[in-house]
């Protein structure tokens, strides 16, 4: 669907970046050492099935990556949970992703808060309303190094073999389920802003993306984020 830009495959080329469990000696990897870990990633090099679950690898070294749904199907499953044991309202969340359901208690909607996406310090970007729905956001700006000037991003391009480049700074999306808008925010996180923004716009996504311009931010949002954006942070809203 993404043309290759989200690929749980990718998981050779970000340990071979230091970015995953496995360590390497050189923080940079030759050209060469990326050419010969790029030939392990791949959508065509695994197959998936479904009864009974498996998956089978077509060549022995691919190393499939499931961080960027990992913390997405966990909050589906546990909003999954508590929707059976008939619990009305909810908000689940683990690691920054969330799935929501109904109103608080109190009768007001859930209020989200998206980071500013600064390296050093926390602060809040924009303020949701959100209810019966799920926010994942990804971003280059807590795990990441730089050398000589140039930073080295966590998230991994699987069509280059390196670390996105351009001047996206985060990626939040709103989705019915939590699972989906984790894997569209890392994907659209690759595409970069103008490709991933067109790609959204065309899904009829909701989706913000923070952009860096020098020591500045812009945001870029499609219309059906905007709908559960507020205007102004309320006094209650802040940390």
């Amino acid at each position: 669907e993404t043309g290759g830009a989200f690929d749980v495959t990718v998981g050779s080329l970000v340990n071979l970046w230091n970015f995953g469990p496995e360590q390497y000696d050189e923080r940079v990897p030759s050209d060469e050492l990326l050419q010969q870990t790029a030939r392990r990633v791949g959508d065509g090099l695994f197959e998936a099935r479904l009864d009974p679950p498996a998956l089978k690898k077509l060549h022995p070294g691919v190393y499939v990556d499931l961080s960027a749904i990992a913390k997405g199907y966990g909050v589906d499953v546990v909003a999954d949970f508590l929707k059976n044991q008939e619990v009305a309202h909810y908000m689940v969340e683990i690691g920054g992703e969330v799935r929501t359901r109904d109103l608080r208690g109190d009768g007001q909607p859930w209020r989200m808060g998206i980071e500013t996406p600064t390296d050093s310090g926390r602060g809040i970007q924009t303020v949701l309303h959100l209810s019966d729905a799920a926010l994942a956001t990804s971003g280059d700006y807590r795990n990441f190094f730089e050398i000589d000037g140039r930073r080295f991003s966590h998230v991994v391009d699987p069509r280059t073999g390196r670390p996105i480049e351009h001047g996206l700074a985060s990626v939040s999306v709103i989705a019915e389920h939590c699972i989906d808008a984790d894997a569209y925010a890392t994907a659209l996180m690759v595409l970069g802003p103008e490709a991933g923004y067109n790609w959204a716009l065309s899904r009829d996504m909701a989706v913000l993306m923070i952009i860096r311009d020098g020591e500045n931010f812009i945001e870029k949002s499609t219309p059906g984020f905007d709908l559960f954006r507020k205007s102004t942070i309320q006094p209650e809203d802040s940390p």
